[in-house]
Parts: C-alpha cells; sequence; structure tokens
C-alpha cells in the first residue's frame, strides 16, 4: 500500500477501519484532481476528437446512396456532451494515476520486492487499459457501418447525438476495463489467492461470461465488434492462466526447496546430538 507511517513497527502494514476511510478518502480526492486536470486538457480536444467520431457517419453518405447525420436534439445537448466527451478524455489522459491508486489501497502492506512487482503490474496494466481505448476506437467505424447497413434503400439514419456519443462510450470503457482483466487475475495469483489451476478449472464458464459481456458490451446486432472483444480477451484471459500456472510452479519449487533444506538442518541436528 502507499506509504505508511512507522512500517518497522507495523511491517503488515495493518490500518483500523478509520485509518483505511481516511487512506480511501484521500485516494479518492487525488484519482478525481488527476481527472479534472485530464478532463480540462480534454475540454481542448474536444472538437478534433467529435470530427473523427463523426468520419464514419461522413463516410455512410458516400457509399450505397445512403444518407446519414448527427443531430442533437435539445438546446443543451451541445453543451452536455462537449462535457461528457471532455470526461472521458480525462479519465483516459489520467488512467496511470487511479489506476495506481486503486492498486496501492487493494493491495496489502507491501514490502521493498513487492512494491516493485505493484509498480510492474501498474506498467502492464496501463498499456492494456489504453490498448482497450484503442482497440475500441478501431471497432467503432465497423460497429457504425454494420449496423446501418440494415437501413432500407431509400430511407436516411438520423442519428441523434445522445445515442450515438454513449453508444461509443460504453464500448470504449467496457473496452479498457475488460483488458486489465489479465492483471487482475495475476495479481490474485501473485498474493496467494487463487491458483492456476482454480482459474482453468472455470475456463468454461469464463468463456461464456467473456461472450455474454461482450455482447452486452457491443450494443444492438453488431456482431462483430463482440467478436473483436472476445477474442483478444480470451487470448489474455488463457495468456494470464499461463502465466499463474508458471508461477504456481516457480512457488511450488521454492516450497519443495524450503522443506529439503528444512529436513536436511534437521537431520544434521539430529546426528550432532546423536553424537
Amino acid at each position: 500500500m502507499a506509504q505508511r507511517k512507522g512500517r518497522k513497527s507495523n511491517p503488515e502494514g495493518r490500518m483500523a477501519l478509520k485509518e483505511h476511510l481516511k487512506e480511501l478518502r484521500k485516494r479518492l480526492f487525488k484519482c478525481a484532481l488527476a481527472v479534472v486536470i485530464g478532463s480540462v486538457a480534454g475540454f481542448f480536444l474536444y472538437n478534433p476528437v467529435m470530427q473523427e467520431l463523426a468520419r464514419p457517419i461522413e463516410e455512410i453518405n458516400g457509399t450505397n446512396g445512403r444518407v446519414a447525420t448527427l443531430n442533437y436534439d435539445g438546446v443543451a445537448s451541445a453543451f452536455d456532451f462537449m462535457i461528457q466527451i471532455s470526461v472521458f478524455i480525462g479519465l483516459v489522459i489520467a488512467s496511470p494515476v487511479w489506476l495506481y491508486q486503486l492498486w496501492a489501497f487493494v493491495t496489502p502492506g507491501l514490502k521493498t520486492k513487492e512494491r516493485r512487482i505493484a509498480l510492474s503490474f501498474l506498467a502492464v496494466a496501463v498499456p492494456l487499459f489504453l490498448a482497450g481505448i484503442t482497440l475500441a476506437w478501431l471497432v467503432f467505424p465497423t460497429a457504425i457501418q454494420t449496423l446501418t447497413s440494415f437501413t432500407p434503400e431509400g430511407f436516411s439514419n438520423i442519428i441523434t447525438v445522445t445515442v450515438f456519443v454513449p453508444f461509443f462510450l460504453k464500448l470504449a470503457l467496457a473496452f479498457g476495463i475488460a483488458f486489465l482483466l489479465p492483471v487482475v487475475l495475476f495479481g490474485l495469483n501473485l498474493l496467494g489467492i487463487v491458483s492456476g489451476r482454480q482459474i482453468l478449472k472455470g475456463w468454461r464458464i469464463t468463456v461464456f461470461l467473456v461472450c455474454v459481456f461482450a455482447a452486452m458490451a457491443a450494443p444492438g446486432a453488431d456482431a462483430m465488434s463482440m467478436f473483436y472483444l472476445a477474442v483478444p480477451l480470451l487470448a489474455l484471459f488463457f495468456l494470464a492462466i499461463g502465466l499463474c500456472l508458471l508461477n504456481d510452479k516457480r512457488r511450488a519449487r521454492r516450497r519443495a526447496s524450503m522443506e529439503a533444506e528444512t529436513e536436511a538442518t534437521a537431520d544434521r541436528a539430529s546426528h550432532i546430538e546423536g553424537l
């Protein structure tokens, strides 16, 4: 966990409930501050981001004679969605901060070696989260093209921003958070909470849940975005299982070595006593 007062006198980093609540409040404040600062930067990136999001709609107008437009359905809608997009960009920019604060809070008191492991987790978690966001960005045009392709000839797609923007935000956040699953599984394995065999035992249920999650994360009847999310998630899941199994083997070898060393020490002690 983050810096603890009196770590020498309290090596396990134990804290009272009141101290935990204080630490939680402090970390939430740091997360909120980082998101606010990132949202200010997002405010200046709002227009170019919206132009990129609208590009698939513009491309529809040039194919198959179809017509599609984006519309705001209220006086304050443009301002509301400027805030939403700015906050979303702020979440992405501030992801190293809030991911670290989250990991630091849920991890028990760490020793020096364990703190290095925690930082390595952060180094992996941030790129994975950003990779999920990037994949969602790449999938988004395909999702729009697929969904609007069901429009009958002679009809137009008059899309409101109140539907269009939440569609993207839901897709992007689902991809980003889902890509953190391997880090969580491997972290739980390192902490000794679950073993690789325990995770592997429920692989069928996990595959089913991943497919359900991918279907929920891809609104509408867009099977392609579901496919693009489920495949990398399953690949990352089985990669995490492989790492957990390797870590279990390493832990078992270390335990066997320690037990053999203990037995050898006991044998030497008994031999000396016998003399």
